[in-house]
């Protein structure tokens, strides 16, 4: 059930009405990577101006490149370090395939979450968690 917020600046390569895909990969990522189930994956994205997109102290459109950050929350303890670090390279690499030459400050954050502070549907993942255990 994670909550996926993309913001990105594109590049000069990079094609119009790129966010279908840009979704489809963050959530075929956080399947693959980190095991989360795409029924219950949401995405937000929000595209930038790359004239308001600062890295370096230089606008990207000056530097022809795109940029991103990527945050994922996730229920805390339910994936380890070598999952979290698969979902990172994987995403700059496929993020990198459909904006173009990315600006190497493009981030990924992987945010952990309480179980008894996260949840959908009106319930709390620890609430989940309690009522799918057998007595």
């Amino acid at each position: 059930m994670p909550m996926i917020q993309i913001s990105y600046a594109p590049g000069p390569a990079t094609p119009t009405g790129i966010e279908p895909r840009i979704a489809a990969l963050a959530a075929r990522l956080a399947e693959r990577e980190l095991g989360k189930d795409p029924a219950v994956t949401a995405v937000a994205i929000q595209r930038i101006d790359p004239a308001h997109w600062f890295c370096g102290g230089q606008p990207l459109a000056e530097q022809r490149l795109a940029g991103f950050w990527l945050d994922i929350r996730v229920t805390e303890g339910t994936n380890d370090k070598t999952e979290k670090a698969a979902f990172i390279a994987a995403t700059f690499a496929g993020m990198g395939e459909l904006l173009g030459p990315l600006h190497s400050e493009s981030y990924v954050h992987v945010v952990e979450a309480r179980a008894d502070s996260y949840g959908y549907g009106g319930r709390t993942q620890e609430r989940r968690y309690i009522e799918a255990r057998p007595l």
